[in-house]
């Protein structure tokens, strides 16, 4: 088996695959986009670095490497088109981006695949390159969903579907069937945070939590990329907002040391829980 190349942008998540792949005996190639990606999290790993702009000097890296599979993680944001510092193939690819870019990110992130499979890459997912890391479905700590959490989950799922619908976001939060937030392209963190902002008659508090956050795919997204992810930080930033758990899609979710996350949330006294997608 070749080398697995990973994609790395900002986050956790582009070391835990690396890690990941390495303890399975796997080679790793770690190409880091510049000023997303963190230098010093692959200090152990043969890496490379270039601009978003710069696909010719990636594919080159990648394939110097040998690496047959690619896989995509971590924190990308939407870049300034006209700004952008381009080689040879990223001028001739510029244009089909932005063009993608006027239908959504969804529609950006499947005119990058497209590219990178031409050039003979397999483009895998995390739930290929890093199995342990997907969300399974069940309550994973001592805490668990009551009735109400289970129906704000319920109309959580209808929120996040709709949105999804429109390429917007992966994430919401809903307690006692009133809608608090939902996540566009600030992200789930600076989503959460507005939930304290709130008056505490609409949401939870530390002494008497309500609410849900839920996150899950969009309907038609490529779960090979941009799969929902939640980590030690989410539970913080939910249990400041009074929510009384969180919820993500068993099999479509990211969990960023799970062990952490579980203890984080009993401290806290949020239940976490993986949910099955409906058929």
């Amino acid at each position: 088996m070749g080398t697995l190349g990973i994609i790395a942008g900002g986050g956790e998540l582009p070391l835990a695959i690396a890690e990941s792949a390495r303890a399975k005996g796997r080679d790793v190639f770690v190409m880091g986009i510049e000023s997303m990606a963190e230098r010093g999290d692959f200090a152990g790993y043969a890496s490379e670095w270039a601009g978003i702009g710069q696909l010719g000097k990636t594919l080159d890296a990648l394939k110097k490497a040998g690496c047959d599979r690619v896989t995509f993680a971590g924190r990308v944001s939407r870049p300034d088109f006209a700004a952008l510092k381009l080689d040879f193939r990223g001028m001739g690819a510029v244009a089909r981006v932005a063009a993608a870019a006027l239908r959504g990110d969804d529609a950006i992130l499947r005119a990058m695949l497209d590219i990178f499979e031409k050039e003979g890459f397999a483009v895998v997912g995390t739930a290929e390159a890093a199995p342990e890391l997907i969300a399974q479905s069940g309550v994973y700590g001592r805490h668990k969903p009551n009735e109400q959490a289970l129906n704000d989950i319920a109309l959580a799922r209808q929120v996040i579907e709709r949105l999804g619908e429109l390429d917007i976001g992966q994430a919401t939060a809903v307690a006692d069937g009133l809608v608090l937030a939902v996540e566009a392209a600030e992200g789930t963190d600076a989503m959460l945070k507005r939930i304290p902002e709130l008056g505490a008659n609409l949401r939870g508090t530390e002494k008497k939590r309500r609410g849900v956050l839920l996150k899950a795919p969009k309907p038609k997204q490529d779960r090979r990329v941009d799969l929902p992810v939640i980590g030690v930080r989410t539970v913080e930033l939910a249990a400041e907002g009074g929510l009384a758990g969180i919820a993500v899609q068993a099999g479509a979710a990211l969990l960023m040391r799970k062990e952490k996350i579980v203890e984080t949330a009993d401290r806290l006294g949020l239940f976490v829980m993986g949910f099955e997608a409906t058929p």
